[in-house]
């Protein structure tokens, strides 16, 4: 009987793009979904961006946009990466969106009716500046153990000491400087030491197979702790300024942000049922039949990081909000990727950015299969090893698996018109198909991939064993020997066909292609084709090109032009580096200098580290912009320093109202000598971008900068 699965990945906060941990986990995810629909399982993959919070909301005002503007601009690159990597969830969805609003303040109101929601006043820092409370991350100070300075409110980077904002020493506001104040606000809070949430969840965690063993213990110590370790209520509320759901009945409050994210797992899906794309034997779909069905599995994969909310606040949220709310049934937690035993780090050359993958004309398939052969069921980090990620993708999916079928299909097509035969009959090769194909079942179901990925190219290899030990190439010189030819020859094909079939879920494309170039089927392979010997085969084509090392190298260039590659003739290489040129500042009264149209970066002379540090860079605030009398292209902007005020012309005018940029914070040339113009003086330049595809544009520092502060 089919099973009916609900699949989520942990959504992507959306004020930047996707990075390699969101690929790596959406690919797991991926894997595991496509094996459950080739099984004939009904699964519904559903994401969504998490898109509220104060951190989106104090990016946005820096650059001069509304939240919801920040929020679909990030969504709208998301399709690339996607597509790009295969990722097939049946639907894309907000938080910030009507559904989710709708089910998160009925689970309020729900747990609120039950007892578990209850108001108590809390005393934090406020910064009177910018006039809200401020997050642990937006206050620094000096530290209170080692007494090292610009130090977060929560703990020390440099002696790892944990201590409360109010233990800085001096502390100030990191969005303006500004010394805070403690004031108090009544917050709501979820009572997760309610003893009726302690009895679920010991329950809920301990239910067999739902929860991996390192994940159990993890939540064990958390239920069992006492005293400062015991199990505390949850702070669910936040105070306006705030980017974020209204709570129904507390004017001037808002959900915090990790009580509406994993709801929108549930608004993702409702908004995928409601659009009637989610289809059941033809038929529209209730999102309430659906996620009340007693057989309906709830299952999420998420990384390391984020356990406490997934198997404590989610599961207990949903429980005693009740129908048609209902618990996960399987948290499936993976570790973190890191390149060659270290975190990913730009500077250091060690991290993977997905769109320079796919821009440099990396396979996605490889990264597919490398990941795949690396990972289990167990909450283990992966590791990325360039000289590995090379020696196992051209040894197994080539010198393995793709060659099966360019070997064995020549001899096919040219001494037997493409068809099949098996001497003695193919029942013999079913069975060991149907043994083949249950043993890769097991550690697919299992989350074993890389186990998987060991039996199958143990396949493989006793099937390219098989095809040189009767040397095809020696009976094809033989017409009296063809019977044995192509015997052999259908055999390896059969051969491969099951490795596709197998490898399907990890190699999507791949698996299409075979299925209707060399097969000749009209649909995506199944698991059920592994019992099917083929009968004839089209003349092949070939699938999957080698790794070539020079992609590695340029894979960890990031400063380099993306451009491919991969053979191409001269011209299209040329024109697909150039169009991945770096863009250059527009030259006006006060932009940064450019580099010439059409020239390549590395073109333009460098410099000394000692001429570099000769720039000060500040950060700046616009307290305001007017347009210039008389000027088409100028804007007159005025200029916070922190400690003084300057005036600015900038050539900007064509792209930004002046009314728009009151409150941004820019990028200025502080040391640049005033420069007198026909409408006044000049006293330094702001930093902005443009090519030939558009601009200016001006660069903005991320949130928590304040003016003043020197880049470098």
């Amino acid at each position: 009987m089919a099973e009916k699965f609900f699949v989520t990945t942990a959504l992507p906060y959306a004020n930047g793009p996707f990075h390699i941990g969101h690929i790596m986990e959406y690919i797991q995810a991926d894997i595991w979904v496509r094996f459950q629909r080739m099984q004939g399982n009904e699964v519904h993959f559903v994401g969504a961006d998490d898109a509220h919070g104060a951190p989106i909301m104090l990016k946005a005002e820096a650059e001069g946009i509304t939240p919801q503007e920040l929020v679909a601009r990030i969504a709208a690159g998301r399709p690339r990466y996607l597509q790009g990597f295969h990722i097939s969830f049946d639907h894309w969805h907000s938080t910030d969106s009507p559904e989710n609003v709708a089910l998160s303040q009925d689970i309020y109101r729900r747990l609120k009716e039950h007892g578990f929601v209850y108001s108590k006043p809390v005393e934090q820092f406020y910064d009177p500046v910018k006039g809200m409370f401020l997050a642990d991350r937006y206050i620094k100070g000096e530290c209170p153990n080692c007494h090292a300075r610009d130090q977060y409110g929560d703990a020390c980077e440099v002696c790892s000491t944990v201590y409360a904002p109010t233990e800085l020493i001096e502390p100030y506001s990191a969005l303006t400087g500004a010394k805070p104040i403690l004031k108090t606000s009544d917050h709501l809070f979820f009572r997760l030491s309610d003893p009726r949430c302690v009895d679920f969840l010991n329950g809920w965690t301990t239910t067999p197979n739902r929860l991996q063993p390192q994940v159990l213990n993890k939540a064990r110590e958390w239920l069992s702790g006492t005293g400062e370790q015991a199990l505390g209520d949850w702070d669910i509320s936040r105070d306006a300024p705030y980017f974020g759901i209204p709570i129904p009945d507390a004017p001037g409050k808002y959900f915090y942000v990790w009580l509406d994210a994993p709801i929108g797992y549930l608004a993702s899906l409702q908004s995928y049922f409601e659009s009637g794309k989610a289809r059941a034997n033809g038929e529209p779909r209730s999102f309430e039949e659906f996620l009340t069905a007693p057989d309906t599995r709830q299952v999420h994969f998420i990384g390391k990081d984020i356990i406490y909310f997934h198997t404590l606040f989610w599961p207990a949220m949903l429980r005693f909000a009740g129908p048609p709310y209902k618990v996960p049934d399987n948290v499936y937690v993976h570790g973190f990727i890191t390149v060659s035993g270290e975190k990913m780090s730009k500077s250091r050359g060690t991290g993977i950015s997905p769109l320079r993958y796919l821009d440099i004309g990396m396979n996605p398939e490889w990264l597919r299969y490398y990941i795949a052969a690396k990972l289990n069921a167990n909450v283990e980090d992966l590791d990325f090893n360039p000289e590995d990620f090379l020696a196992r993708v051209n040894s197994d999916l080539i010198g393995k698996y793709v060659n099966i079928a360019s070997r064995a299909a020549n001899f096919i097509t040219r001494h037997f018109g493409g068809a099949l035969a098996y001497a003695g009959g193919a029942q013999a090769l079913r069975q060991h198909a149907a043994e083949a194909a249950d043993q890769v079942r097991e550690s697919y179901a299992a989350r074993e991939f890389g186990r998987a990925m060991r039996e199958i190219m143990a396949h493989a290899d006793r099937i390219n064993q098989e095809f040189d030990a009767r040397q095809p190439w020696v009976l094809a010189k033989d017409p009296a020997r063809h019977a044995e030819l192509q015997d052999i020859c259908s055999r390896t094909l059969y051969g491969f066909k099951l490795l596709s079939v197998l490898l399907a879920p990890v190699l999507p494309e791949v698996g299409a292609r075979v299925a209707r170039e060399l097969f000749g089927l009209d649909r995506a392979l199944r698991w059920s084709d592994a019992l099917e010997p083929p009968q004839r085969v089209k003349p092949y084509q070939h699938l999957m090109t080698r790794v070539d090392p020079k992609q590695l190298d340029a894979l960890f260039e990031p400063d380099s032009p993306a451009a491919a590659v991969t053979a191409a003739p001269p011209r299209a290489a040329s024109n697909a580096s150039a169009a991945a040129k770096p863009a250059a500042a527009k030259s006006g009264a006060a932009s940064a200098a450019p580099v010439a149209t059409g020239e390549a970066a590395s073109s333009v002379p460098t410099i000394s580290i000692e001429e570099f540090k000769r720039l000060d860079l500040r950060v700046a605030r616009i307290v305001a912009a007017e347009h210039v009398t008389g000027a088409d292209k100028l804007l007159k902007l005025t200029l916070d320093l922190g400690t003084e005020t300057r005036t600015v012309f900038a050539g900007i005018k064509s792209a930004y109202d002046p009314a728009t940029l009151a409150g941004r914070l820019t990028l200025m040339v502080a040391n640049l000598a005033p420069r007198k113009m026909k409408f006044g003086i000049s006293e330094g330049m702001v930093l902005a971008a443009s090519n030939e595809s558009g601009g200016p544009y001006l660069l903005s520092p991320d949130s928590g900068a304040v003016p003043g502060m020197r880049v470098s």
